[in-house]
């Protein structure tokens, strides 16, 4: 979404909060070039679906001037601490700047409101594009070409559901904890930590660090039945649904 006619400068980021992939980033160096900030969190399907494209973006246009940057702002108890997330960006192949908003201090700034969201600045640090939840990456491309001033072929969606003209069901809504019972949605994940097996519809998956797991798949939005048992060692903090074709 384009941002409104009076002009939103971007929040300074407050001092002594950890960094990864960079030291002490200001806002107030990045003058003179589009500055895209993301905030997300590694133990949710919403960030981690969004995350490809970020990292695209970061590889394409950081030597056209653009620079990406994440805040990462927990929303459950596995990824509340900084090694935690300094663990995910390593796994997860991160090489743009990564904030860690311990404190929530960033997201009250920006008055943020979920997970995924993003707010693309201008050269003079005026809010230019924003974008809450998944989806929109066409959109957020075109804005960060308009910016830099180049043209370039737009990446391709990294998922049919993630077409611009793709048409989405309505899923389940997440569930806090363990949950066993009836779905709507085009996948199925679990917020897992500690290390061992669980089992999802006769599926095994090994949990080996703390994060979201994939644990149903669907080609299209499904109706149907979760049966999911833990292992020892093993604890889920939520279950939780991602959109899928209607």
């Amino acid at each position: 979404m384009r941002a409104p006619a009076q002009p939103i400068y971007a929040p300074p980021f407050p001092l002594a909060l950890p960094w990864i992939n960079a030291s002490r980033v200001r806002m107030d160096q990045h003058l003179g070039r589009p500055v895209l900030i993301e905030f997300w969190d590694f133990c949710r399907p919403n960030s981690i679906r969004t995350l490809p494209y970020l990292i695209a973006w970061h590889e394409r246009y950081a030597d056209a001037g653009l620079r990406v940057i994440g805040v990462h702002a927990s929303g459950f108890e596995p990824s509340r601490e900084a090694d935690s997330v300094r663990e995910a960006v390593a796994r997860l192949g991160i090489r743009h700047p990564v904030v860690v908003d311990l404190r929530y201090e960033i997201w009250q700034l920006y008055g943020n409101l979920g997970w995924p969201a993003r707010y693309l600045f201008n050269q003079e640090s005026v809010l230019f594009d924003y974008h809450y939840g998944e989806g929109g990456y066409e959109e957020t491309e075109l804005a960060i070409q308009e910016l830099l001033g180049v043209e370039r072929e737009l990446l391709p969606p990294a998922r049919p559901e993630d077409a611009p003209d793709a048409t989405l069901a309505v899923q389940s809504e997440d569930v806090e904890g363990p949950y066993s019972g009836p779905y709507q949605a085009g996948a199925v994940w679990a917020v897992l930590d500690g290390a061992g097996l669980v089992r999802a519809n006769g599926r095994e998956l090994r949990v080996e660090h703390p994060g979201c797991y994939e644990l149903i798949a669907h080609e299209r939005s499904t109706s149907g039945e979760l049966q999911l048992s833990m292992g020892a060692g093993v604890r889920c903090h939520a279950v939780c649904f991602t959109p899928g074709l209607a």
